[in-house]
């Protein structure tokens, strides 16, 4: 991998981000990815006009915390006086980065005009890019995607007039709004966009291991890939890739063990941030994601029955103690696995021999 990434004067520890991912980056799970090693995980998306009314909800999207090695904020808006009023507010609340979402392809946004749906009105964009690089001392960065559909794939222009904006770097998702997440992602279309602009320019898009991050970065030309979906219920795999990339091996996954940890860690780091009610409510779906994914010799069925089981759950401790029993069933299933294949190679061996009748013969 080439030097770490830099943007503005921030020095980004490595070339593998974790994207701003609405009801799903929080700070318990900003804490458990920097704590997994992260460079790089940004807020959930926070709408300037509510975080400027104090919204409790709103406030709490943007929580930071002085042991993560980096703070990015991410804000939407479709006003350049709120988009300026809540850098500002970004800044006093200690980012170091502030993201401008001009990406998110979800109804309730782009019905208001904001996220993705300002790629169909660059100029207004512009004016929103300038106004928050003009209300901060901190590096304005924007995260996009290709445009609003096939029609206009308008993102090279945008990149453009960012940059004359002051924007600091660029993200852009490979596909269009129209596209939402189906279909295939077009890493390739993100080249574009690299030879637009001199701005540090980062690929995201269906990116979820060390050989799809290579590959998009190949497509791409970027400066470094971005990992959104692909996080969920995977909090280590920001610095998996980046070990990954770096030594050229394959990337490794936490040992069975170390998950449990990784899952307890998080759930009880969301019930203190939230309280045990809401907390649990939050969490159910990490909690899903993480059962969805376990590095365990169960079946799917068995996994589908564990996840609803856990998800019904009321109780903290009730779901820890489950937790764990899942977690010793995977392990003595493995062991299991581990026996049954010994003794399928020693049956190869003992086939593989010349009879005896025969030898004799």
């Amino acid at each position: 991998m080439p030097n770490p990434l830099r943007i503005g004067d921030v020095t980004i520890a490595g070339r593998v981000l974790t994207a701003p991912m609405s009801g799903v980056s929080d700070l318990p799970f900003r804490r458990a990815a920097s704590k997994l090693g992260a460079a790089y995980v940004a807020t959930e998306m926070v709408a300037c006009e509510t975080l400027a009314e104090g919204r409790p909800d709103v406030v709490r999207r943007a929580a930071m915390d002085d042991a993560l090695p980096l703070m990015v904020i991410q804000i939407v808006g479709r006003e350049a006086r709120w988009l300026a009023h809540g850098a500002a507010l970004a800044e006093q609340a200690g980012a170091d980065i502030i993201d401008i979402n001009m990406g998110c392809p979800a109804k309730i946004v782009t019905g208001g005009l904001s996220g993705s749906a300002l790629m169909r009105d660059l100029d207004c964009a512009e004016r929103l890019i300038a106004a928050a690089v003009g209300a901060t001392s901190r590096p304005v960065t924007l995260k996009m995607r290709l445009g609003w559909d096939d029609a206009t794939h308008n993102a090279a222009e945008l990149a453009l007039r960012a940059e004359g904006a002051g924007a600091k770097a660029i993200t852009v998702h490979g596909r269009t709004r129209q596209q939402f997440y189906n279909g295939s992602v077009n890493w390739r279309a993100v080249a574009v966009v690299k030879a637009a602009t001199r701005l540090p320019v980062i690929v995201n898009g269906d990116i979820v291991d060390d050989a799809s991050a290579r590959t998009a970065l190949a497509q791409s030309g970027a400066d470094a890939v971005m990992i959104g979906r692909g996080a969920y219920g995977r909090p280590w795999i920001a610095a998996s890739v980046e070990r990954a990339l770096a030594t050229g091996e394959v990337m490794d996954e936490p040992e069975l063990t170390q998950r449990l940890g990784i899952v307890l860690d998080h759930f009880r780091d969301s019930l203190r941030f939230y309280g045990d009610r809401p907390g649990l409510k939050v969490f159910r779906k990490h909690l899903g994601w993480y059962v969805e994914g376990a590095a365990m010799p169960l079946c799917a069925e068995a996994r589908r029955a564990a996840k609803s089981q856990l998800c019904r759950m009321q109780d903290p401790c009730e779901i820890e103690a489950a937790l764990i029993a899942l977690w010793e069933t995977g392990h003595d299933q493995r062991r299991i696995d581990r026996l049954g294949a010994q003794e399928r190679l020693a049956d190869d061996r003992r086939s593989s021999q010349p009879d005896e009748t025969l030898r004799a013969a």
